[in-house]
């Protein structure tokens, strides 16, 4: 029997590895960290977060709720670890990134089936691969396969968000609090740092005249990916201070939303808030939700620090920007995500033009299974459209090349209901229960 490679041991990869192995196929697994790093990784360990430390909601009507459902009734390992390692969240799944990439790194380097091979991968090799590099793809291997698929590869940029310590948040100011009352604690599972109408306007006058990072180190991407000068940001992660750009209500409408939180100093609600998200399980250390920055590391601290509440922040870790990458799937790959020239070659993660910590487990386990059954002679999956992981892999096939961009589970993918519903919640509902039912019924059958 074939042995299968997984190429990058990042979410996607780990999860194809695994998922390859527990199907009996043994697996060589490359990740060239430590020997080579990322702009944006700081540890060897495999499945580690390098933006938000929250893999999306859990609530069951949500759609990243429901992926979450598909991924447990897959037997989806990533998402074992997330729960062991989750920290209070409200109604999402947020993890301790340390511990989460730890247990993950344990439990991969522990099965008899996986061989870990720490070192760079420049060629596509000629035997059953699962490419699964990243958005953070290594220059050199990036060539490679921009030369198997004939295309260019797309690029944009992607950016982290800043780290406090908790102990340095003035807690006379913020306060503890889930939109809506929602969450675990008492209290709230985020803290609430409150702008009043001047405060937010002082704010978004700094952040618009504030340095920026140049972009420099990403010239060549720009050459190949872009135009000169027309830098491409992810709509789905863009830096505070471009969301600015857009309207000075744009951050108060976003990241920034006051929506579902009172004031505790006025009663009443604040003109815009910054949520801090609790990052590791001792629970002292909290990322800035959505506030992901280009911003030069003196600039954060200056334009952060007129945040209410974090005037004396103390800053773990200062936002940064890093090139991402990903290929023309729609050009490129089947719905069961194998390369179109090749049957056992496939594509995982952020590199398919999926988006999210949960779209790249998905569509690891997705190859895992996939490359195994073509390793062991028998056809590869598609899942139902009706189903989120199903309808992701749809999507990043047959999506228009002229605006294509990286895309996360959401309901507008699906396939419309047989009964027009009015009502959002009981939409969402009813796409859930379609969609559990059918992949029941899919899995049963791919049993036989």
């Amino acid at each position: 029997m074939s042995e299968l490679i997984v190429i990058g041991g990042g979410l996607a990869g780990s999860e194809a590895a695994w998922q390859a192995a527990q199907h009996g196929i043994q697996v060589r697994l490359y990740e060239m960290r430590p020997v080579v790093m990322t702009a944006a990784h700081a540890t060897p360990h495999f499945a580690e977060l390098v933006c938000s430390n929250s893999l999306g909601s859990q609530l069951p009507d949500r759609p990243s709720g429901l992926l979450k459902e598909e991924l447990r009734c897959m037997g989806s390992m990533l998402i074992e670890c997330a729960q062991e390692t989750a920290v209070p969240a409200g109604g999402a799944l947020a993890v301790d990134r340390e511990a989460f990439a730890k247990r993950v790194t344990e439990r991969i380097s522990q099965h008899p089936r996986i061989e870990i091979i720490r070192e760079e991968v420049t060629d596509i090799p000629n035997q059953p691969t699962v490419i699964s590099s990243g958005p953070l793809t290594s220059m050199r291997f990036s060539e490679a396969i921009a030369k198997l698929s004939g295309k260019a590869n797309l690029y944009f940029f992607d950016a982290i968000s800043p780290i406090v310590a908790q102990e340095s948040i003035d807690m006379e100011i913020a306060f503890r609090d889930s939109r809506y009352g929602r969450g675990e604690q008492k209290e709230g599972d985020y803290i609430n740092c409150p702008m009043n109408r001047e405060e937010y306007d002082n704010f978004v006058d700094a952040l618009l005249t504030a340095e920026r990072i140049e972009l420099r180190s990403f010239e060549e991407a720009i050459k190949r990916g872009v135009k000169a000068g027309a830098h491409r940001f992810f709509e789905g992660c863009l830096p505070v201070e471009i969301i600015a750009e857009r309207g000075r209500q744009s951050l108060a409408f976003g990241p920034m939303r006051p929506v579902g939180l009172t004031d505790r100093r006025t009663g009443g609600r604040p003109a815009a808030v910054v949520q801090l998200r609790q990052d590791n399980v001792a629970a002292t250390l909290y990322n800035m939700v959505g506030f992901q920055t280009n911003l030069k590391f003196p600039e954060q601290k200056r334009v952060f620090q007129m945040i209410p509440g974090l005037e004396k922040a103390e800053f773990v870790r200062y936002g940064q920007m890093h090139r991402n990458t990903f290929i023309s799937a729609p050009e490129l790959l089947h719905p069961t995500l194998q390369f179109r020239q090749r049957d056992d070659l496939f594509f995982a993660g952020q590199l398919t033009g999926v988006e999210g910590y949960m779209g790249n487990i998905a569509t690891g386990l997705l190859t895992g299974w996939n490359a195994a059954r073509v390793i062991s002679g028998l056809q590869p999956l598609i899942l139902p459209v009706t189903t989120m992981l199903g309808a992701l892999c749809h999507y990043v096939t047959h999506a228009s090349l002229a605006d294509f961009q990286p895309m996360k589970a959401n309901f507008g993918i699906l396939p419309p209901l047989e009964k027009r519903l009015k009502r959002k919640r009981e939409r969402a509902v009813a796409y859930v229960e379609r969609a559990m039912k059918d992949l029941a019924e899919f899995l049963e059958a791919a049993k036989e």
